[in-house]
């Protein structure tokens, strides 16, 4: 061991000649393809019939959907019995109107929960979801329609305090 302050000279490579091989740099594998967006997933029952689910509010539908000659049963009731008022007929009929399926399509909807309206906007959902899934081409105009998109609006809820989920008590001066 010497205290020399002196470092050591570092090693140099030795000089290559140009008539050496030198290593052929190997390309590395590409990576794997990203996949695609894959369309999601059809449910359809052992009948054929495209299954979609449809909620509004507190209201689920589920509409099963399939070719034939446009009848559309609610709860095993016919729409116009099911839906008296001419504004909630109109609500659920209306995705079919859209794409022009009245007449060759099939809809069997059973709904729960809620009151009138929310069940219609419940069985308005479900049949755009099944027409989308019936036919991939309608899925751009029943968007562009407004007909794919959930209406999210639920009831506040009440708060303590309050009578309700906003307004409070009457004041009393005396």
């Amino acid at each position: 061991m010497s205290n020399d302050s002196t470092p050591e000279p570092a090693a140099t490579p030795a000089p290559v000649s140009p008539s050496a091989e030198t290593p052929v740099a190997v390309a590395a594998p590409a990576p794997p393809p990203a996949p695609a967006a894959t369309p999601a997933k059809k449910r359809i029952d052992l009948a054929g019939n495209v299954i979609a689910t449809g909620r509004r509010k507190t209201a689920v539908a589920r509409v099963r959907l399939r070719a034939g000659t446009g009848v559309v049963t609610v709860n095993q009731k016919p729409l116009e019995v099911y839906f008296p008022t001419v504004k909630d007929r109109e609500l659920v009929a209306g995705a079919l109107g859209h794409v022009d399926r009245q007449q060759s399509v099939d809809v069997d909807i059973t709904v729960s929960g809620g009151g009138p309206t929310g069940q219609a906007g419940a069985c308005r959902l479900g049949i755009a979801r099944a027409l989308k899934d019936f036919d991939a081409e309608l899925a751009e105009p029943l968007r562009q329609g407004g007909f794919l998109t959930r209406d999210g609006r639920m009831k506040e809820r009440k708060k303590y305090g309050l009578r309700g989920a906003r307004r409070g008590t009457q004041f009393s001066k005396r």
